[in-house]
This record gives C-alpha cells, sequence and structure tokens, in this order.
C-alpha cells in the first residue's frame, strides 16, 4: 500500500474515532503514531521482525515532535491572554463595560442584546478564549435581559454568540495557533483580526435591531440614562483600552518605527497591567488562584490538543497527503473562488462535529497548502494570484476566513461549545435551550464571512500598514 493510501486509511479512521466521542488530542495522536509505524513497516517490508525496528522509529518521532514545537516562543501568547481574560473579570471590568454598553445602546430596539454583545466584544480585546467570554457574561448579562422581558433562550443565545468574537478580535488564542501552524506573522493576523471582529459584533448588533423592530416585544429597549450617566460610565471602562492600546502598541508601533516588543512580551505585559488593576480593586488570594488555575486548565487543554495534532501532522508528511491534496485542488477546472467556499463550507459540516481548535489543527496542514496553490503559491505577487493578493496577504485572509468559520463552529450543534458552556454557567438553562437561542446568529455569521470573502481588503488593511 503506497503512503498515500496508508493517509487515506488512517485519517479515516481518526475521524470516526471523533465522530464516535473521543477527544480530538488522543485520536489524532493514537492516528499519527499508527499511521507512522504503518508507513515505516511498508517501507521496511512488512515482515514480523522489522515490526519493533518500525515501532521503535515511530515512537521517536512522536516522542521528538511535540517539544520541539510546544516549545515555541509564540506559544506563550496563549496562558497570558487567557490569563487577562480571568484577571479582567476579577478586576470589575466586564460589569464596567456591560454597564457602559447598557448606557449608551440600551435605548435601541433589544438594546440589552445590542449591549451584551458590544460588551463582549470589548471584553474579547482583552481576552483570547471564547470559552472563559461566554462564562462571564452568561453570570451578568443573563439575568439583567432577563429583568426587562427577554426570552431566556435567545438571552443565552446571545451571550453564547457573542463569546464567540473573542476568537477573532485580539488578542486571540486561535489566531496564534493558526500563525504557527502555517508559519505566518503572529503580529500581523493579530492586527488583521480586528476589523472582522468590528463587522461581526456590528452585524449582530443588526440582526438583533431588526429582529426586535419586526417580533413584538422582543425586546424592550431600556432608556433613562442622562448624558451625564453616559459619559460618567466611560471611566470605569477605559482600561480596557489602555489594555489593548499596550498589547498592540508592542505589535505595531502607531507613531511610526520599530515596534517596542514582540507579541509575547505585549501580552504579558498586559497582563501584569490587568494583574495591577484587579490588586487595585480589592482582588482577593482566592481569585488570583482561581485565575491562575482556570487559566492552567484552559492552556494545558489547547496544549494537549497541539501535543496530539502534531504526531498527526507529521504523520501527514511522510504520507505525503497535504502536497497531494494540494495538486488535486490546483487541478480542478473551476473558479478558485468557488473551490474556496466549498472549503469553507466543509468547516461548516466539520464544525458540528468537533471542537474549533482540534478543527483548525487537524485540516490546516492539508487544507493551507492547497488555498496556497489556488492563489498561485507563497511567494506569487498580487498582479499574478487568483485572489488578488500577495502569497502573505492571502495567507492573512484565509486565516481570518477560517478563524471565523472556528467561531462559528463554537455555536453549531451538536457540540457548540459556547452553548454548553452558558448552560453550565445558568441552572434554568438545557444545552437544547441555549442552541434554538443561537439559531439566528447563523445567519449573521453568514453575511460576516460572505462580507470578508467578497471585501478582503476589511481584512487586510490593517496588516498593510504594518508591512
Amino acid at each position: 500500500m503506497e503512503p498515500i493510501d496508508i493517509g487515506l486509511v488512517v485519517s479515516g479512521g481518526m475521524l470516526v474515532l471523533v465522530v464516535l466521542g473521543m477527544r480530538v488530542a488522543f485520536a489524532a495522536g493514537m492516528a499519527g503514531l499508527v499511521g507512522l509505524v504503518w508507513i515505516f513497516w511498508a517501507k521496511f517490508g512488512y515482515e514480523p521482525d522489522k515490526f519493533i525496528k518500525a515501532l521503535t522509529v515511530s515512537v521517536k518521532i512522536a516522542g521528538q515532535v511535540p517539544h520541539s514545537k510546544i516549545s515555541h516562543q509564540a506559544l506563550s501568547l496563549i496562558p497570558t491572554f487567557i490569563l487577562i481574560g480571568y484577571l479582567a473579570y476579577y478586576a470589575g471590568l466586564t460589569k464596567a463595560l456591560f454597564e457602559a454598553a447598557k448606557r449608551w445602546v440600551g435605548w435601541l430596539p433589544g438594546g440589552m442584546a445590542v449591549a451584551t454583545v458590544f460588551a463582549t466584544a470589548g471584553f474579547a480585546a482583552v481576552s483570547g478564549a471564547s470559552v472563559a467570554t461566554s462564562a462571564v457574561f452568561a453570570r451578568i448579562a443573563i439575568p439583567e435581559m432577563l429583568k426587562v422581558g427577554y426570552d431566556k433562550r435567545f438571552a443565552a443565545g446571545v451571550v453564547a454568540a457573542g463569546g464567540t468574537l473573542a476568537s477573532l478580535i485580539p488578542p486571540s488564542a486561535i489566531l496564534v495557533i493558526y500563525a504557527i501552524i502555517v508559519e505566518q506573522d503572529v503580529g500581523k493576523l493579530l492586527l488583521a483580526g480586528f476589523v472582522p471582529g468590528a463587522v461581526s459584533a456590528l452585524i449582530y448588533g443588526a440582526l438583533i435591531v431588526g429582529l426586535a423592530l419586526v417580533i413584538p416585544n422582543f425586546g424592550p429597549p431600556v432608556g433613562g440614562f442622562t448624558w451625564r450617566e453616559r459619559f460618567a460610565s466611560l471611566p470605569p471602562a477605559a482600561p480596557i483600552a489602555f489594555v489593548v492600546f499596550i498589547i498592540i502598541f508592542f505589535i505595531y508601533n502607531p507613531f511610526g518605527g520599530d515596534a517596542w516588543g514582540t507579541p509575547t512580551e505585549g501580552g504579558a505585559l498586559g497582563a501584569f497591567v490587568v494583574f495591577l488593576m484587579a490588586v487595585y480593586k480589592g482582588m482577593r488570594w482566592s481569585q488570583l488562584k482561581d485565575s491562575l488555575l482556570e487559566s492552567a486548565k484552559l492552556a494545558v487543554m489547547i496544549f494537549t490538543i497541539i501535543w496530539g495534532v502534531l504526531i498527526y501532522v507529521r504523520f501527514l508528511g511522510f504520507a505525503d497527503l497535504p502536497h497531494a491534496f494540494a495538486e488535486w485542488i490546483a487541478g480542478l477546472h473551476q473558479p478558485p473562488m468557488l473551490t474556496l467556499v466549498f472549503i469553507l463550507l466543509a468547516y461548516a459540516v466539520l464544525g458540528m462535529f468537533m471542537d474549533a481548535i482540534g478543527m483548525l489543527l487537524l485540516t490546516l496542514p492539508v487544507v493551507y497548502p492547497a488555498v496556497m496553490a489556488l492563489n498561485g503559491g507563497e511567494m506569487v505577487s498580487a498582479a499574478d494570484s487568483a485572489f488578488g493578493m500577495s502569497g502573505p496577504m492571502c495567507a492573512i485572509w484565509f486565516g481570518i476566513l477560517v478563524v471565523k468559520m472556528a467561531e462559528f463552529c463554537l455555536i453549531t450543534p451538536p457540540i457548540g461549545l459556547n452553548c454548553f458552556v452558558v448552560a453550565g454557567v445558568r441552572d434554568d438553562l438545557t444545552v437544547q435551550d441555549v442552541f434554538v437561542g443561537v439559531t439566528p446568529f447563523f445567519i449573521a455569521d453568514a453575511i460576516t464571512i460572505a462580507t470578508l470573502v467578497a471585501f478582503p481588503s476589511i481584512v487586510l488593511w490593517l496588516p498593510s500598514l504594518a508591512s
């Protein structure tokens, strides 16, 4: 059996394991190890005494790969970004954000829900984890929406959908993972997420306002705030903007010249600043302990998935599957944009059965080379490319598209993680309630993805300034 055939068989078996409920990290790690043994055993001749040799070589490869990749400096961004989110919660920044958003946009139809979306977007700018964002606002925003008469299912859906914005708006753990897998500039990818994240939040808000205008008593406006009260709500929420400025200033100096540090240093400084804010606000030792433990748990979960998938990725390299898939995609006789749309639709289907990070880690080693081949290669110029952009810019644009698809997967049944988190925080909600509540946001996400595909400049404007 040829290596490519082994790659297809093992990959199919791994997908079966994932669908049956095995964790992505373990399914990918097991499939990678089995695939490596199979390839080397076939290479050595399928003799019984050669099996031990194939197993020894495969175990050595499987043991070396995780350490060499996990020790990547850029991965240190992930725990710092997650820690920023948990510390910001104990610093009271989440409540301040929600209160400011409520006072400024609460007068709109569906104003409380719109305020929740904008507050989650603001919190996403200091939190790299969608799960943490959903958990925090399930405690803060849902009770407020229920008080003014929102349906509990829609209130839960707003929080679950709003929490996905943390995947796109920097600092974003998923964007960092994408940058490492495809070996692109982390700073430019983080910059690229800002405008699409804002566009996504605005489309969410527009959807809510539209529903409130069409459906009677859907989302009553919240008024009665004076201009003095509105402006008074801004200073408590201002530290969010300060922390964002610190992180971005390290990634890209807006005043010209070289940046002051790396994204890793910017993330660490941001975490330290939020820590000082939390201490100033009276954070107790037990709260600091909880922040550190929750950050460690989430970071370890992400690293475990990366560890398992990287073994599978190395197996794919030996099977030459990414190269073969890229050649097949490039050889299709149909417009490249249509092929890209089919790839994004495939991500939507995969997201129904896999978690977002695992899905990207498993597919990007195969899909990314294919997309680059569609565009004309990683070194192609904008004039000669299929999508009208150079290779590095295409990598950034595609990264934002697949991360937006990962957001979509966080709220799709049956394993939409954000929906499970919101249901877990609220005793009065079931997972089915939350899935019903997020249904309208599928339309908003489809509109956002179509907009980003049709107008790549939305994604590429900020990173082009940093070139």
